[in-house]
């Protein structure tokens, strides 16, 4: 459990669109201060690797948006629904599969950033040269008439 979670709660019950606060409404609401970073216009990013305080209002499915380090004032603005939390996470995997969202397979970019690409290499060429490629259609041919013949009962 993090201190900031009381600001997740806060936001989530608003249920509004845009929720404007100042730092010190912040501290008031998770009951902790601000670290001294908050001074920083990138402590308010938006991004996951920021701070702890960070995945709290994006879980509550919001984003920070006009920060004003100097004024102490941002506002928080809805972009999705919130993500469950607790008892409701476990309830949304026993749900009937027709009720679940149809969306992208989860396989889809699962080997994202398994490999690279040479810079420079050309994906259209082909993967084997005129002479493999002519060694393996005599092999493919071979072994076709060997099946024809295997068939027939000619030897």
């Amino acid at each position: 459990m993090s201190k900031y979670d009381r600001l997740g709660s806060y936001l989530r019950q608003s249920g509004m669109s845009q929720v404007p606060m100042t730092f010190a409404e912040i501290e008031r609401v998770t009951g902790t201060k601000l670290p001294k970073s908050q001074e920083y216009q990138a402590w308010w990013s938006n991004s996951t690797s920021n701070n702890v305080m960070t995945q709290v209002w994006l879980d509550a499915g919001y984003r920070t948006e006009q920060v004003d380090t100097v004024a102490r004032k941002l506002v928080f603005k809805r972009i999705a629904a919130p993500r469950p939390t607790g008892m409701e996470e476990g309830q949304r995997m026993f749900e009937p599969a027709e009720a679940k969202k149809v969306g992208r397979h989860p396989l889809i970019g699962a080997m994202k950033g398994t490999f690279t690409i040479e810079p420079g290499w050309d994906l259209t060429k082909p993967a084997l040269d005129p002479e493999e490629l002519a060694e393996w259609e005599a092999n493919l041919d071979r072994k076709a008439d060997m099946i024809a013949q295997g068939l027939s009962g000619k030897k």
